[in-house]
């Protein structure tokens, strides 16, 4: 088993790396920065489409789609995002709309097989992904399943197997930068396995800290503008919020609501089942990022981490976006250059 470099942990309300605090010491206009996990949905890492009949929308503008090219070009942006001080990447084993926001799904991206097995060229590039995150000190916000795509699972019996699978081959490979995201949003009524419906997803959350001894620390994400339940709060070790809606419509380019970012804090944390967990947004699509307060400064105003969420409008081009496929991973539009650098300015680079 290779040696692991990045061992990611929480004391309290702070996520710690190899037992440190996260930007250790840091303060900025006067909130403490220390132990917070600021992030960006890179959400399609290891994308492919194994659907013949869709794969040839995500052609490159200079040549076909290829998954590898795609995984390749990921990790050579990595090490760029990380300069700025961005610590936490989330994508997912099913990918997310590489439309950004679609009404339906005929494309088929999943890590696993209809049993819920892993297919090994998936692997492969999650094992690429994984091992440069580490060597950084980047910890991965791993999701299992994404709706629309959880479908490609036979029944609850094999999301069951998929999530034992996918912890397994992570504690046997001695990953330690990675915490779970059992799946994206699962308040959205697109999922067809109850057991990823919010009365029941705990069940997995719990699972996975049980079955791995604690070593890999799980939560799982609500829809934008959404408050985890109680079943939900109580079994987390983190708490994952969303953005999208807070503010401007998804569909339209205005600014967010800082002061609903914090209140979605402050209820979280009101909440009777709430122990003090960590609280990060892995996902908002709001960017104003120039103003004197915005959704990411409303999340550190309150001791939560934020997440960008950033996907290719109808009228941009291949430069734009970090969801859509195909993606230019670099920091390559004004609007992921804006989010580098407040994130570089709060986060000390």
């Amino acid at each position: 088993m290779p040696r692991r470099h990045t061992a990611v942990s929480i004391e309290a309300d702070a996520f710690h790396i190899n037992g440190q605090p996260t930007y250790a010491g840091r303060e900025w206009n006067g909130h403490k920065i220390e132990g917070l996990l600021m992030n960006s949905r890179m959400v399609q890492a290891v994308f492919d489409d194994l659907n013949p009949e869709t794969r040839n929308r995500w052609d490159y503008p200079d040549g076909s789609w290829n998954a590898d090219r795609n995984t390749d070009a990921f990790i050579a942006a990595m090490p760029v995002w990380r300069e700025h001080g961005l610590i936490g990447i989330a994508f997912n084993l099913q990918g997310g709309s590489p439309e950004a926001y679609s009404s339906s799904q005929p494309w088929h991206n999943s890590t696993f097989r209809a049993d819920g097995s892993l297919r090994p060229d998936y692997m492969a590039r999650l094992t690429r992904v994984l091992d440069r995150a580490d060597e950084l000190g980047m910890v991965v916000i791993l999701g299992l399943f994404y709706f629309g795509q959880d479908e490609r699972l036979t029944d609850e019996a094999a999301v069951i197997a998929a999530t034992d699978n996918a912890c397994n081959w992570l504690c046997e490979n001695g990953y330690t930068n990675v915490i779970i995201e059992i799946a994206n949003e699962v308040n959205v009524p697109k999922y067809e396995h109850e057991i990823l419906c919010p009365p029941r997803v705990h069940e997995l959350i719990e699972r996975v800290q049980q079955r791995t001894e604690g070593k890999l620390l799980a939560g799982t994400s609500m829809a934008g503008n959404s408050i985890p339940p109680g079943n939900i709060i109580a079994a987390s070790d983190f708490l994952l919020l969303h953005g999208n809606g807070v503010g401007a419509k998804c569909t339209e380019r205005g600014k967010g609501n800082p002061d609903r970012i914090r209140e979605m804090v402050d209820t979280c944390r009101a909440n009777s089942a709430y122990r003090g967990q960590p609280i990060l947004f892995n996902e908002d699509d709001h960017f104003d990022f120039d103003d004197a307060d915005n959704n990411m400064i409303g999340a550190v105003s309150r001791y939560a981490g934020w997440g960008l969420f950033d996907w290719r409008w109808p009228d941009e081009d291949f430069d734009h976006g970090y969801q859509s496929m195909p993606c230019n991973w670099q920091i390559s539009s004004p609007r992921k250059k804006g989010f580098f650098d407040l994130l570089k300015e709060i986060m000390g680079g």
